[in-house]
């Protein structure tokens, strides 16, 4: 299972060797994961309810057709996607012990997961944006964002997503796997499958690729978000009535909740991946994926001011229909 038969040392230099599977590890070795994957298929269930129905409110209440509501209903439907290209495939591999992954599906799998992963950094720096114009450039802010502006740099974002990814998955397909079959992760992952090739190929362009993924998706937007805060922080301190300053620090609350929760986990999990174990790193992964998509649409119901009053109204709409047709 763990490795191919032939030496790598008698094949063709010019021979690119796929192999028709992989093998995911993951959480083999973990006991009572059952408790866990029973805990995954609720997260996915309340995010699915979740950021369907935060999308079905901005798209039936026309006052949350704003600028900002694009990159909100963006956020949720990246949500969405991200958990269905995760859990249900890692439910299916681990519940029923189908470990073994087509290297087709694999490359698939790993092209989207890290491209809804890659979204959801890039539309909360979106709301960052917006949250720095809004305060720091109030009277500007209409000509700022607006429709067709959020609309071109929630498509550019999209656009250098694809790209971004498609590059790092092209480069796997001209590696050679002739030894190591297993992927020690809970998916395929892009770390773990390129250096199942590094007896047998030049595995130099994927690092250089796992190298500026994490600064271009990660480092680089959180660098940007607080930069953001810093300047938003300095612009408070110019608001002297005491409660529109109070005004504009609620409208802030929400993003930095969605910001902690995305950025926090998945940074420390990088920086101090050494001193952490193997199976604590692998779970914590997979939290820092899973749980973001199931909280966002939480944090936006009950922190959001817009959000809470258009909710109230549509459950009014409802219970008047439901009075409507009882009588």
């Amino acid at each position: 299972m763990s490795s191919l038969t032939s030496d790598p040392n008698q094949t063709d230099v010019n021979t690119i060797i796929r192999p028709p599977y992989f093998f995911i590890s993951g959480f083999i070795a973990i006991p009572d994961m059952n408790y866990y994957y029973i805990f995954l298929c609720f997260v996915y269930i309340i995010s699915l309810v979740g950021n369907t129905f935060v999308m079905t409110g901005i798209y039936v209440d026309r006052s949350l057709h704003s600028p900002k509501y694009i990159a909100v209903f963006n956020l949720a439907f990246t949500d969405v996607c991200e958990s269905t290209a995760l859990v249900p495939k890692l439910l299916d591999m681990f519940l029923f012990s189908r470990q073994l992954i087509s290297y087709d599906q694999c490359l698939t799998s790993l092209f989207f997961v890290f491209l809804f992963i890659t979204m959801q950094s890039f539309n909360l720096t979106i709301l960052s944006y917006d949250r720095l114009v809004a305060i720091c450039c109030p009277l500007r802010y209409h000509m700022m964002i607006t429709h067709r502006s959020m609309l071109q740099l929630t498509g550019a974002a999209w656009t250098f997503a694809v790209l971004m990814v498609l590059i790092s998955v092209c480069l796997i397909t001209r590696l050679s796997f002739c030894r190591s079959l297993v992927i020690d992760s809970y998916h395929c992952d892009h770390g773990p499958l390129f250096r199942l090739a590094a007896p047998c190929s030049n595995v130099f362009p994927n690092q250089m690729m796992a190298f500026l993924n994490p600064c271009i998706v990660l480092y680089l937007p959180m660098v940007f978000i607080i930069s953001s805060y810093i300047c938003i922080t300095h612009a408070l301190f110019t608001i002297t009535l005491p409660q529109d300053r109070l005004r504009a620090i609620k409208t802030c609350t929400s993003h930095l909740i969605l910001v902690a929760i995305f950025y926090l986990p998945v940074i420390l999990t990088y920086l101090l991946q050494s001193l952490i174990p193997t199976n604590a790193r692998i779970i914590n992964l997979s939290l820092t994926s899973i749980l973001p998509p199931m909280l966002n649409p939480i944090v936006y119901v009950l922190k959001t001011e817009e959000f809470k009053v258009s909710v109230k109204k549509m459950l009014r709409r409802g219970s008047q229909r439901a009075v409507t047709k009882h009588f």
